[in-house]
């Protein structure tokens, strides 16, 4: 097989970017590529043409190679519902919840030939295959249930690079330790490293990349720059802070910043998106913070939706449990008496059960029938399946497409339709994710919002979010161009690691 691993010193190095980068610059050259990562743990997903639920990392990194994005790319999703548990998604379908322990005691293990065979299906219809990798390969505690690090760089002869956020600092230690701390046989696969984030002047860091060359025998291919706003979907971790930025934040804590546009118009509107627990696809207010004239910020105390024209409930992993933290926060209230005063609100996805009048759950916390906001006439029934879609229709006289990720079923009882859902007075609630990615119906929606706040939107023309998005992965294709040895990416993709490579043995110097 033609590929390479792109693994990482830590978690969030920057893998996700980097493969995505050297799909988009492989695209670019003629070469029919796809990404892949064996496993994925992430509350950010997307659901494929064919009806599977895979990361949304992958759909992105798929839209880099231009490819349409499949469940063979990510055979393995990890959904958490806790710091504990989390529910596995198996070639796009749900199987169980499972404890960290049971899954890393014997299910990861038994996995592995399922996702080498998902590797090597994409390897027969494309002319190479960027694997990402998860967290660090040097997590050694879990080496022996490994499959999507270095054991399946081994399976497949995967040749290695190894990303460090210099902006971190540490990184050479990190590059070292990395490398000392895999075995013989994975060592060989290491062809080199990739500095990520570097700011300042690159002749003042070529002397520690001389070193580290001399030290382990690998070069560094690339030092990519700090590069802001280049808002891609991420994978995430359990849960979002609050922060007054304009964009996005990645589910990690750290602000993502989205390629947010400048003000436009008399008004600015103002965006607050409650930060609850378990959030998932919060990717979906992209589009809002990349509207000229929008400000999107991440809150969790009611004050801060003092001055906010639009609050949205965004979707969570644990719908009672982001009802009790709303509640706990003042934030119920509120929102409540937001809707009281005709002050626009949209729920999306476990944001739309939230505002419903109860919500019955035996499925995901198991905690019984439990009151909603009330501010909607729907109720809502948790259901063993999950609804996995690709719906489309209208709203406002323009076409929506978006899909759909979630167990509950909304039974809905009265309002104005819109999508899915209803709407009641400012209040709007959906299942759909991604339906304000279609620019011509977020606009008419913003337009609503800025009427019932009394705000003028004035919408720029031309303004299209997929061409946005487009844009943000060439500049991914641009960075590995123009700051990577591209012969040798290329001479590792077609020919694998070069022989030869020493070995370090640990706590050598």
């Amino acid at each position: 097989m033609k590929g390479l691993l792109v693994a990482g010193t830590t978690s969030d190095a920057g893998k996700s970017v980097l493969t995505a980068g050297i799909c988009r610059f492989l695209a670019r050259r003629g070469v029919r590529v796809a990404p892949f990562k064996g496993q994925n743990m992430s509350l950010n997903s997307f659901v494929t043409r064919e009806g599977a639920e895979i990361g949304r990392a992958q759909a992105m990194q798929a839209q880099a190679a231009r490819v349409e994005p499949s469940a063979l790319m990510n055979p393995v999703l990890l959904k958490p519902g806790s710091d504990r548990s989390s529910q596995v998604v198996l070639l796009g379908r749900p199987v169980g919840e499972m404890t960290a322990r049971d899954y890393h005691g014997g299910r990861q293990a038994e996995l592995l030939e399922t996702v080498v065979e998902c590797l090597r299906e994409l390897g027969k219809s494309h002319d190479a295959v960027i694997c990402e990798g998860a967290g660090s390969p040097a997590e050694i505690n879990l080496r022996r249930t490994d499959i999507v690090n270095m054991a399946l760089a081994r399976r497949a002869g995967l040749p290695t690079l190894v990303v460090g956020d210099i902006d971190r600092g540490g990184v050479f230690a990190s590059f070292f330790g990395t490398t000392a701390l895999l075995s013989r046989e994975d060592q060989r696969l290491v062809a080199g490293y990739v500095v990520n984030k570097f700011r300042g002047d690159r002749s003042l860091l070529q002397p520690g990349l001389d070193m580290l060359h001399r030290l382990t025998g690998r070069p560094t291919l690339g030092v990519l720059p700090y590069t802001h706003g280049l808002g891609i979907d991420e994978e995430d971790g359990m849960g979002v802070p609050p922060g007054g930025v304009r964009g996005s934040v990645s589910a990690r804590g750290t602000v993502r910043e989205s390629a947010v546009a400048p003000p436009h118009g008399p008004d600015l509107l103002r965006v607050a998106v409650a930060a609850v627990p378990l959030m998932s696809n919060f990717t979906d207010v992209d589009a809002l913070a990349a509207e000229p004239g929008v400000v999107v910020r991440f809150v969790d105390r009611p004050e801060e939706l003092a001055d906010a024209d639009l609050v949205v409930l965004p979707g969570t992993r644990g719908t009672v449990r982001a009802l009790e933290w709303l509640r706990e926060r003042g934030l119920a209230d509120a929102v409540r008496k937001r809707a009281a005063d005709g002050r626009p609100v949209l729920g999306v996805c476990g944001g739309f059960q939230m505002l419903a009048e109860h919500v019955e759950d035996d499925v995901e916390s198991r905690a019984g029938t439990v009151p909603g906001l009330g501010l909607l006439p729907v109720r809502i029934r948790f259901a063993a399946g999950k609804t996995l879609a690709r719906p489309s229709g209208t709203a406002y006289g323009e076409p929506v497409d978006g899909y759909e990720i979630h167990h509950g079923v909304a039974d809905v009882r009265g309002g104005e339709p819109f999508l899915d859902g209803c709407r009641v007075g400012a209040v709007w609630g959906t299942h759909w994710h991604g339906s304000l990615e279609n620019d011509a119906f977020r606009r008419a929606f913003l337009r609503e919002v800025a009427k019932a706040a009394g705000r003028r939107f004035v919408p720029v023309p031309g303004t299209e979010f997929a061409a946005l998005r487009e844009a943000q992965l060439d500049r991914l294709g641009d960075l590995v161009e123009e700051h990577m040895d591209t012969a040798a990416l290329l001479r590792l993709i077609e020919d694998g690691a070069p022989a030869g490579l020493p070995f370090i043995a640990p706590g050598a110097p």
